[in-house]
């Protein structure tokens, strides 16, 4: 009878904390903003917690085929795993899309030598990182800005060379940088909340995340001053490796 009971409650923990992590969604968003690209953003994949497989996501990529592919943050923070980091970077320009990243809170816990053994590792697979910085791809512009809460973002150095009659398209990793961008921006892709990971009312009312996710906008297309913004649930997890009542995203954006 205890087996039973103790299988029993096993069984409730998988499908309540562990399979959520598992059981990936592709969450999918319309919006018209004169981009004219579909694009799959990937958030905070904190692979030492990462329960996605490589191949997995690289099947992902092939199904859905995007334009684009933006990673907006979160990699990893122990220089231990900076190997499967480079599996997962493989795995993800493995279908030849052109892939685009920032870098998040965690990845700024690296000390320096691991820091830039990242960033080399991210761009010999092929993904360009924008550290305060943008590029100009096809008919829109695509303005990096690094982490806020790492006190890294330098918001006018990334849209010095900005033409503003041309689309911008914005990544970073926290979405707080919403209150600090002053200037005007199509489309704005962030992560770091993970749609709180443990969904539970209120929880951000104790747990400091900064004046977005106090107000309750924590996940899901909004809008601010400057423009529109997405905030992604995310694909890995951070600190309890486990999910309550929120699934692991990727997010495929039709910007049309």
């Amino acid at each position: 009878m205890i087996f039973v009971i103790l299988l029993f409650i096993s069984a409730v923990i998988y499908f309540l904390l562990i399979f959520p992590t598992q059981w990936l969604k592709v969450e999918r968003v319309r919006c018209s903003c004169g981009i004219g690209a579909r694009v799959l953003q990937i958030s905070d994949l904190h692979v030492e917690k990462l329960r996605i497989s490589p191949k997995r996501l690289t099947c992902l990529i092939k199904k859905e085929a995007p334009d684009y592919i933006f990673l907006t943050g979160d990699f990893t923070q122990k220089s231990r795993h900076l190997s499967k980091v480079q599996r997962y970077a493989h795995a993800i320009v493995k279908p030849g899309i052109p892939v685009f990243a920032v870098l998040g809170n965690h990845d700024h816990r690296l000390n320096l030598t691991d820091f830039n053994q990242l960033i080399r590792i991210l761009e010999s697979a092929g993904i360009k990182v924008l550290i305060n910085q943008s590029t100009f791809v096809d008919n829109f512009q695509i303005v990096g800005i690094d982490d806020f809460g790492s006190k890294k973002s330098r918001v006018d150095n990334a849209f010095a060379n900005i033409d503003p009659s041309k689309p911008i398209l914005v990544l970073t990793h926290n979405p707080n940088l919403v209150f600090y961008i002053k200037h005007k921006y199509t489309y704005l892709m962030a992560g770091h909340f993970h749609g709180m990971q443990f969904n539970v009312p209120f929880l951000f009312q104790f747990i400091n995340k900064g004046k977005l996710a106090a107000e309750g906008i924590y996940k899901g297309m909004h809008s601010g001053t400057y423009g529109k913004f997405y905030i992604s649930k995310g694909i890995g997890q951070s600190g309890i490796n486990a999910r309550f009542l929120i699934r692991s995203e990727v997010t495929l954006h039709e910007l049309y």
